[in-house]
């Protein structure tokens, strides 16, 4: 109830503040970004969370979604190729497969130098598609307690989104999750499986209108 009291002077006040849109539909543009805002805040009080996710950002339909996921994976094909990231299309959606052994120092959550540049070539096609939402997920092997594997993994997806932050990346197209041992591609059954099951991925998903 204390809710419902506090989002209707907003939309009240956003009515007001919208008065010289020349359409309904830009008044009610302006109504849901106010609701919006309020919806996401009462949610979470995590500053990451706090506006919904692909807020503001540029949406596609029909069939300019699947020309403009094609070029982009044609971009990112050719930007990353010898670089160790795997590009995997699924769908209308784009996978970045990037391994741990490149990105990462054993045990740490900070970026490797050496994989600086790789993620400035990633960064560059995803500001030149920007009608996409980004879904940053960190993994990691079966060894280890599964608090540290979770933590890690969280770190290790949290770092990537800050540099690409850095890189002129707008906040609300990102998000993190960190998935610890819980969704490994291989049995952890081998150095070389568990090696795999290391890594990074950003899930590339064009926002439909």
């Amino acid at each position: 109830m204390r809710f419902k009291k506090l989002i209707l002077p907003l939309i009240s006040l956003s009515l007001i503040t919208s008065g010289c849109a020349s359409t309904n539909a830009e008044k009610g543009a302006a109504i849901g970004a106010v609701a919006g805002a309020v919806l996401g805040k009462s949610t979470s009080n995590h500053k990451d969370k706090r506006l919904v996710w692909g807020a503001a950002i540029g949406a596609l339909a029909g069939a300019a979604i699947g020309d403009y996921m094609d070029k982009q994976e044609a971009e990112f094909r050719e930007e990353l190729s010898g670089s160790g990231i795997d590009v995997v299309r699924e769908g209308d959606n784009i996978r970045l497969v990037m391994p741990s052994n490149i990105t990462f120092a054993t045990n740490q959550s900070y970026i490797s130098t050496g994989f600086h540049a790789t993620l400035n070539d990633v960064a560059k096609v995803l500001r030149k598609y920007e009608k996409t939402l980004l879904s940053i997920e960190g993994h990691t092997d079966s060894t280890g307690s599964h608090q540290y594997n979770q933590t890690l993994s969280l770190q290790r997806a949290q770092s990537v989104k800050d540099y690409l932050i850095q890189r002129n990346i707008v906040n609300n197209r990102l998000k993190v999750t960190g998935y610890g041992e819980g969704k490994p591609l291989v049995n952890n059954n081998s150095a070389q499986n568990r090696a795999l099951n290391r890594r990074v991925e950003i899930q590339i998903i064009p926002n439909k209108a």
